[in-house]
């Protein structure tokens, strides 16, 4: 059996990969900045083959728009202010990403001990403020899975939240 193109389809001229493969990638990053191994997994998705991805991203990265450290640098700047997450939690969401170890490492030095520190008690702060009906053991656990689950030691979470109930108390 011989398949034929529809009608409408015989006037298109054949897409130029490269083009495809470009749009593809913009119109990824129009959405949100992207690292590029996102780009590259969606260029992979539509079928890109390898050497054309890489084509395209290195053209990309040449012109700034994809752009891994910085993509890194974003991304702690926007989650230590709106989620408080700790500097280990970071690494991990950006190397999901697929941030390389190196660049991640670079970014995180922007974080110091202290900024994880502070980060950890204004989010004690915040959470206690809907505790206040709750037993001090069922408060503790509740801000150590918290703290814990946005990736920060134990050791910083217990004495943020020791000092937290000592000062609530007073």
């Amino acid at each position: 059996m011989h398949r034929t193109e529809p009608e409408s389809a015989k006037w298109l001229p054949e897409a130029n990969p490269l083009n495809v493969a470009n749009n593809i990638a913009l119109n990824q990053l129009s959405m949100s900045p992207k690292t590029r191994a996102q780009l590259e997994k969606a260029l992979a998705k539509k079928d890109t083959p390898p050497d054309i991805a890489k084509t395209v991203l290195d053209r990309l990265a040449e012109l700034g728009y994809v752009d891994d450290l910085a993509y890194a640098q974003m991304f702690i700047r926007s989650k230590t202010n709106t989620k408080h997450l700790a500097r280990r939690a970071m690494s991990y969401e950006l190397a999901k990403r697929g941030v390389p170890k190196d660049l991640i490492e670079e970014a995180l030095l922007d974080i110091t001990t202290e900024d994880e520190w502070e980060m950890a008690r204004e989010l004690v702060a915040k959470k206690l403020r809907t505790m206040k009906d709750l037993g001090q053991d069922v408060i503790t656990r509740r801000l150590m899975g918290t703290l814990a689950r946005k990736g920060y030691p134990g050791a910083i979470a217990g004495a943020v939240i020791r000092e937290a109930l000592e000062n609530q108390s007073h």
